[in-house]
C-alpha cells in the first residue's frame, strides 16, 4: 500500500508506544530546557520594561511644561498596561500548550483504546471459535461412544465378516 494509506490501529499503538517511551526516557530534560527558555524570555521582556521604566524616570525632571508630564504619565500607565498584558499572555501561552498537548494525548488514547476494542473484539471471536469447537470435539466424542456402545451391544446382529466372505462364495 502506498504512503497514502492510514496506518493500522495496531501499527498506529506501536508507533504511539514507542514514540510514550522515547518521551518519557527525554521528558525531564525537554521540562528543564523548556523552563529555561520562557525564564529567560521573561526575564528580558522584565528587564527591557525595566529600562523603559527608567528611561521614563530620567525624563520626568527634564519634562517642565503639562503636556509632556501628560504624556510622560501615559507612557507610565502604558509600560504598567503591558506588563499586566505580557503576564496574561505568558499564562495564556502555557494553557494553549497544555490545551494542545492534551489534544495529542487524546488523540493517542483514542487510537490505543480502538486498539484494545480491536483486541477485544478478536478475543471474543476466538474464544468463540474455540468453544464451538470444544462442543463439536464434545458431540463428536459422545457419537463415537454411541456408536462403539451399539458395535458392542449388537455383535449378533451383524454377520461377521468370514461370515460374509463364506455368503458371497456360495
Amino acid at each position: 500500500c502506498p504512503t497514502s494509506c492510514p496506518p493500522t490501529p495496531q501499527a498506529a499503538f506501536a508507533h504511539l508506544a514507542l514514540a510514550f517511551r522515547c518521551d518519557t526516557f527525554t521528558l525531564q530534560q525537554r521540562v528543564q530546557v523548556e523552563k529555561r527558555a520562557r525564564d529567560a524570555a521573561e526575564e528580558n521582556i522584565q528587564e527591557e520594561l525595566g529600562q523603559c521604566r527608567a528611561a521614563l524616570e530620567r525624563l520626568g525632571p527634564s519634562c517642565t511644561d503639562a503636556g509632556c508630564r501628560e504624556t510622560l504619565e501615559q507612557l507610565q500607565r502604558s509600560l504598567t498596561v503591558l506588563a499586566a498584558a505580557i503576564e496574561r499572555a505568558t499564562s495564556a501561552a502555557e494553557k494553549l500548550g497544555a490545551v494542545h498537548q492534551e489534544a495529542r494525548m487524546s488523540r493517542a488514547a483514542e487510537v490505543m483504546v480502538q486498539h484494545v476494542e480491536n483486541l477485544k473484539r478478536h478475543h471474543m471471536r476466538e474464544h468463540a471459535e474455540l468453544e464451538e469447537m470444544k462442543r463439536l470435539i464434545q458431540q463428536n466424542s459422545r457419537n463415537r461412544q454411541l456408536a462403539e456402545t451399539q458395535d458392542d451391544a449388537e455383535p449378533r446382529l451383524r454377520p461377521h465378516p468370514l461370515m460374509r466372505t463364506f455368503q458371497q462364495v456360495t
